[in-house]
C-alpha cells in the first residue's frame, strides 16, 4: 500500500513538473512575441519615418512627394486595427514611387540625397525580417497553445491568443537590389 502511493507521488510529481515547464516554456514564447513586436514596430516607424523624410525633403517630383508624404503619414498615425492596412498601403506606394530605378538615383544626386538613399534602402529591407520574426513566434505560440494538456489545464492563463502581423512588405526592386 505505501509502495502504491509513493508511485502515485512520484507521478504526480513528474506531471506536475511537466506542466511546470510547459507552462514556462509558454510564457517565454509570449515574452518572444512581446520582443519580436517591439522590434517590428520600430523597423515600421523607422521606415514610415525615412520615406516621410524623403517625400519631405524636395528631392522628388510633387505628386511622388504627396503619395508617398500621406502612405507614410497614415501608417504612422495607423490605429492598431488599421496598421496592417496601412502598412501595405506604405509598401505600395514606395513601389509605385521607386518602380523606376531610375528614381533612386535621383534621389542620389540630390543635394543630401546619398544619406537618403543609403537609409531608406535598409529600412525597408529590415521590415520584412522583423516581420517574419514575429510570426515565427506567433506560430510557435499558436502551435504549443493548441495541445490539449495547455487548453485543459489553462497553461495560458489569461493572455491573449496570438496574432500574425500580415501585410504586404515586398520592398520595391530598385531599394531591393541596393539593399542586398
Amino acid at each position: 500500500m505505501t509502495a502504491t502511493l509513493i508511485w502515485i507521488l512520484v507521478a504526480l510529481l513528474a506531471i506536475g513538473l511537466y506542466l511546470s515547464w510547459t507552462a514556462g516554456r509558454l510564457d517565454r514564447l509570449h515574452a518572444r512575441i512581446d520582443a519580436a513586436r517591439a522590434a517590428l514596430d520600430a523597423q515600421l516607424l523607422r521606415r514610415a519615418s525615412v520615406a516621410q523624410e524623403v517625400a519631405t525633403s524636395g528631392i522628388l517630383d510633387p505628386a511622388a512627394s504627396i503619395v508617398l508624404y500621406e502612405a507614410a503619414h497614415a501608417a504612422r498615425q495607423a490605429e492598431e486595427e488599421q496598421r496592417e492596412v496601412a502598412e501595405s498601403e506604405l509598401s505600395q506606394a514606395l513601389r509605385a514611387v521607386f518602380a523606376d530605378p531610375r528614381q533612386v538615383e535621383v534621389v542620389r544626386e540630390a543635394p543630401g540625397g546619398d544619406e537618403a538613399a543609403r537609409e531608406l534602402p535598409g529600412a525597408v529591407r529590415r521590415v520584412p525580417m522583423a516581420r517574419r520574426f514575429h510570426n515565427d513566434a506567433v506560430g510557435a505560440a499558436r502551435r504549443l497553445r493548441e495541445h490539449r494538456k495547455v487548453r485543459w489545464f489553462r497553461l495560458a492563463g489569461h493572455a491573449p491568443f496570438p496574432m500574425a502581423f500580415e501585410m504586404d512588405d515586398e520592398p520595391p526592386a530598385a531599394l531591393a537590389d541596393r539593399a542586398a
